[in-house]
């Protein structure tokens, strides 16, 4: 297939998502002037909006996009983004997306509250309209996240993750976002429960191969993406580095971890896992798996009618995993 740009990708929906650029600068609306000052500046600086565009070109393949549409892609965004500035905060992070992190502009406090402002906002957003199967779809992936996240702090002290763990990891902490935005598109237009369910396992798959296609970045030779080694400088047990664990000696094993646990500080050190992984096939395996998950979401895009939504629903799943960044 062609490989596109997300503009090209996103043609049907192009007015769709400039109206919902306007809702949702609506949506986020206060009296305050601190806090409105603030949603002014996590509007400027979002990301590519992959999100909405899964939940739009969803919604266009099975019926017509209106006003629940917007409301549900609203709620997937402001929900999100309220996950995100809480997470800067537990992560100490002072940077998204290039753009400074709102603790990093107006501190902890404000940005916990600016969290919870934003929840609130989503939350009611969906009860005045009683978008309430929009709201238990996305309310569970949110929960998940959380599960996701805890999962994966139990389990990194231990640096013991196999790959079974690794997978429910992952589906939690991404994948289970992505399902959702597939099936509120879904739900929005009134689709079948058999076709919300089948649209919301096919962006589980597709979020599991854009984290797959994550953990890749780690060990990227150009300067894209995320830096290299951060995985391993963070302890993060990424699929490539545990499909090498798993098919060493104990020794080579045993010694590889220690770099992880003690020494993950160095660069030569990280440079030395890194090197490990490849020589172990890791890479190779990894590219397979997201390549696995890439072929399910696509085999169950394929039972549905031919339009042009599928069509650029096919070709953003095919951006995923051939992304740069």
């Amino acid at each position: 297939m062609q490989k596109l740009s997300l503009k090209e990708i996103k043609a049907p929906i192009a007015e769709e998502m400039t109206i919902f650029e306007r809702k949702f600068r609506e949506f986020m609306k206060s009296d305050v002037s601190l806090l409105d000052k603030i949603m002014g500046y996590i509007v400027k600086s979002k990301g590519k909006q992959v999100r909405p565009m899964f939940i739009f070109l969803t919604a266009g393949m099975l019926g017509k996009i209106d006003e629940k549409t917007h409301r549900g892609a609203a709620l997937v965004e402001l929900l999100h983004t309220a996950t995100l500035v809480h997470d800067d905060v537990v992560d100490d992070a002072h940077y998204r997306r290039s753009f400074f992190s709102i603790n990093a502009l107006w501190k902890n406090k404000i940005a916990v509250l600016v969290g919870d402002y934003l929840l609130s906002r989503g939350l009611l957003l969906s009860i005045d309209n009683d978008d309430f199967a929009i709201l238990k779809l996305v309310s569970n992936a949110v929960r998940e996240m959380s599960e996701g996240e805890l999962l994966q702090i139990a389990k990194a002290r231990r640096l013991d993750i196999t790959e079974d763990v690794y997978f429910e990891i992952i589906r939690q902490k991404t994948a289970s976002l992505i399902a959702s935005c597939c099936a509120v598109g879904a739900s929005s237009v009134n689709a079948s429960p058999e076709d919300i369910a089948q649209t919301r396992i096919m962006g589980e798959k597709i979020g599991m191969a854009f984290q797959v296609k994550d953990d890749l970045f780690d060990y990227g030779d150009a300067e894209i993406g995320k830096p290299r080694g951060i995985d391993i400088k963070e302890k993060k047990m990424t699929l490539p580095l545990i499909y090498a664990l798993q098919n060493t000696d104990t020794s080579q094993k045993n010694k590889v971890i220690n770099i992880i646990k003690n020494q993950s500080h160095k660069p030569q050190k990280v440079r030395e896992v890194i090197a490990f992984v490849k020589d172990s096939g890791g890479l190779e395996y990894t590219t397979k798996v997201m390549e696995n998950f890439r072929i399910e979401a696509e085999n169950i895009l394929q039972q549905f009618p031919d339009s042009i939504y599928k069509t650029s629903l096919q070709q953003l799943i095919q951006f995923t995993i051939e992304r740069e960044n």
